[in-house]
């Protein structure tokens, strides 16, 4: 390789990589992941899409096995929940909803759930060049036999996905990715 292209390669390494959420901390007793990415839709479009949640969460990170069982009431106190046959479970509560600008949540997700760990989740909607930048951030935090930073890079993985899913849900529609 000649010299400008691996000062141009280090140069693009040196960027930050947009819409790749990261795990910022991580302790026994304590997470933050954090994204930020810009959405090709207005804030109205992705609020929209947001409070969807049936439509664009995957199904294999539900307890029933199908996504179309879930629903949102964005409202303070309003559920992130889960019915299905004769059961029923709340995934996280609506602290703040704020149409087209915020959406803030308490819970822990997943296997979390039963760790008596606490997790609050924002997301945060703001007009940008091109439609909206999403600013997302799920802090969890419990005792530290907790073993948080063990789970870290999991949470993070999952995460990933369901905000991959939710700007393409937001964007275009569909959550799925196109197949070749």
């Amino acid at each position: 390789m000649r010299l400008p292209t691996l000062f141009a390669l280090a140069l693009l390494s040196a960027l930050p990589v947009p819409g790749h959420a990261a795990v910022k901390q991580a302790a026994a007793d304590s997470v933050l992941i954090q994204d930020s990415r810009v959405l090709h839709a207005t804030p109205a479009q992705a609020y929209a899409a947001l409070i969807d949640v049936a439509h664009w969460w995957n199904s294999e990170h539900t307890w029933s096995g199908s996504a179309a069982n879930l629903s949102l009431k964005p409202e303070a106190g309003g559920c992130f929940c889960e019915r299905w046959k004769d059961n029923s479970a709340q995934h996280m509560q609506v602290l703040w909803a704020s149409k087209d600008r915020l959406l803030r949540l308490q819970g822990a997700l997943g296997p979390l759930q039963n760790m008596a760990v606490q997790g609050v989740m924002t997301f945060n909607l703001k007009p940008g060049d091109g439609g909206s930048t999403l600013q997302f951030e799920y802090r969890v935090n419990g005792a530290s036999g907790s073993g948080l930073d063990k789970l870290a890079a999991g949470v993070n993985e999952v995460l990933m996905q369901q905000l991959d899913r939710l700007q393409r849900y937001a964007e275009t529609g569909h959550a799925d990715s196109a197949r070749p």
